[in-house]
């Protein structure tokens, strides 16, 4: 799961979520693609003529979690869309030194840009610099690198604005209900990501004097820790009117723990945008009610940014010559009210 850099806040804050950003981005060349990946919300483009020929590098960790497989997925259907882009995929995985060989191997293929999501930034930080230090750009997604000197563009989700328009949205629903209780299902708080998703729900719920968080356990993004955890926080609190659940794929645990207690006296929230989650949604008979957007169509723009990069053009909409340094995805809150929108950017 994707951490997020401390400065990334300070990067371009693109308003509306990731079909916004490829709207963005694919004009950055002038050169459309032939057509945009489902994945990504976008309605197919027409015309445009190829560009200068980029060969792109793509190197990310094993897709062992649902939003990774869409992460890997988006990334190759963006490129398949562009005639003049050739995509290096490598096989993806979470042992560092073998990610270091993957793109060591991407580096010796004098690929023209490297797209990298790494298993640990800090880490992988010495093989952005090699490339680099190469003459190959490096667009980091998501998961940053120690340096700045290791890529040249950072694009990624906004792990404390989740954990902020998670809050936001439970604070707005029960700011009226007096001595409102809620709790929390968090991810793994070894990660980074984790802490900054509940320092923004933190600071959400404190403009709300009558909301209390009474509980919070943390996961391991998996259905089973999911349905184990939620189990737990189910049986240790017996009234509470909100839950916030860091992941859809420990959602879907989640939920079948609150399926199986009978429990339907409190709503709640999910993470990331599954497609599971956005189905129970729309169907309105349960109790998740929203959840809040960390879009893997950053892979598809981290594509979009490469290409501009290899064609040495900036992003259309944008004065500038260069690409940003930094893009900043926005985590948008999915209701029954927009989730008709949403729904072709749902992730398996």
């Amino acid at each position: 799961m994707p951490e997020v850099p401390a400065t990334s806040r300070r990067g371009l804050l693109l308003g509306t979520a990731a079909a916004s950003a490829g709207a963005l981005l694919t004009a950055c060349t002038g050169n459309e693609p032939k057509s945009a990946g489902t994945d990504t919300g976008n309605a197919p483009v027409a015309g445009g003529t190829p560009g200068r020929p980029v060969t792109i590098g793509f190197a990310g960790p094993q897709a062992d979690h649902g939003w990774l497989a869409a992460i890997n997925a988006n990334a190759r259907q963006r490129a398949e869309a562009y005639p003049d882009v050739t995509l290096e995929i490598t096989e993806g995985s979470n042992d560092t030194a073998a990610q270091i060989g993957q793109i060591q191997t991407l580096i010796n293929k004098k690929v023209d840009v490297l797209v990298v999501l790494p298993a640990d930034g800090r880490a992988l930080t010495r093989v952005g610099l090699q490339a680099m230090e190469s003459g190959i750009p490096v667009v980091n997604l998501d998961r940053v690198f120690a340096s700045p000197q290791a890529y040249r563009c950072w694009i990624g989700g906004d792990n404390y604005g989740m954990g902020l328009n998670a809050g936001r949205f439970i604070g707005e629903q029960l700011k009226d209900k007096p001595d409102a209780r809620v709790v929390e299902l968090a991810g793994m708080d070894n990660l980074e990501l984790t802490k900054e998703r509940t320092r923004g729900f933190d600071d959400a719920l404190g403009n709300y004097p009558n909301i209390r968080k009474v509980a919070r356990l943390a996961a391991e993004f998996t259905v089973e820790s999911g349905q184990a955890r939620m189990a737990q926080l189910l049986q240790a609190q017996k009234r509470f009117d909100a839950l916030w659940n860091h992941d859809d794929d420990q959602g879907v645990g989640a939920l079948r723990a609150v399926r199986q207690a009978g429990r339907d006296d409190f709503l709640m929230v999910g993470g990331a945008g599954a497609r599971s989650a956005m189905d129970a949604i729309k169907a309105g008979d349960g109790v998740l009610k929203a959840t809040v957007l960390y879009p893997p169509t950053m892979a598809a723009s981290a594509v979009d940014l490469a290409r501009a990069l290899g064609q040495g053009e900036g992003v259309g909409g944008l004065s500038e010559l260069e690409i940003p340094a930094s893009v900043t995805l926005y985590s948008a809150v999915v209701t029954k009210d927009n989730v008709d929108r949403y729904l072709p950017m749902g992730f398996d």
